[in-house]
């Protein structure tokens, strides 16, 4: 019995999520080439979803199109994860003050169950597994329908990144430390100590910059 998808949208989203694996996974890094007819042999498909998938992602900004050359994995400088990070500081402080107070029982349920997940996927070295986790978890204290503008912008600033932070989760170190950082973050949540959650966020985020910062100045 065939499992391939049945529909050209459904192919389309099957070769979106199987990009979307891939770079999470680490089996792509920054710079590196996309073959289109590579993954179309591996989905069984023809090389129409495949380029409607990385379209997709090109305005997700995880890849970018090079004329008569191809499709590559977004490829950042120092300059530009400065400018991303600031960034996410600012809209990501602006959403936690707006939806932390509103936040109830079962919403920080989820929250604590999404750092469970993501110190469990630590713990196994599931580096996939943690980043999903790990979104999970900080978009459950950021995300709320009168913010639709700011949560895009997140989104579109999270997603230009996933390269590196996959490169990132790759170090059992760092997996470490944001467990214990999301520990920390989780209880000023319960608390709803929202100057304590917006510090210890910054705190994360630096940690995360210089980590990157060193991955990039080693490449």
């Amino acid at each position: 019995m065939s499992t391939r998808p049945d529909g050209p949208g459904t192919t389309t989203q099957h070769a979106l999520d199987e990009l979307r694996r891939s770079i999470v996974a680490g089996d792509y890094r920054p710079g590196q080439r996309v073959l289109q007819e590579e993954i179309a042999a591996r989905l069984g498909t023809s090389l129409a979803p495949v380029r409607e998938a990385l379209r997709a992602l090109e305005q997700e900004g995880q890849v970018v199109y090079r004329p008569r050359r191809g499709y590559f994995i977004t490829e950042l400088n120092v300059a530009d994860l400065q400018e991303i990070y600031a960034l996410r500081a600012l809209l990501e402080e602006r959403a936690v003050r707006a939806t932390l107070p509103a936040l109830d029982e079962d919403a920080v349920e989820r929250i604590a169950l999404a750092a469970r997940d993501c110190a469990d996927a630590a713990k196994h070295g599931d580096v996939a597994a943690e980043l999903a986790a790990n979104r999970r978890f900080h978009f459950g204290m950021l995300e709320s329908p009168e913010q639709t503008h700011t949560m895009r912008l997140i989104r579109l600033l999270w997603d230009s990144t996933e390269a590196y932070r996959a490169m990132y989760y790759n170090s059992p170190e760092e997996r470490a430390t944001t467990v214990a950082a999301h520990d920390d973050i989780l209880d000023a949540v319960r608390r709803k100590a929202i100057d304590e959650v917006v510090t210890a966020l910054d705190e994360h985020r630096t940690r995360a910059l210089k980590v990157l910062t060193g991955i990039l100045s080693a490449d």
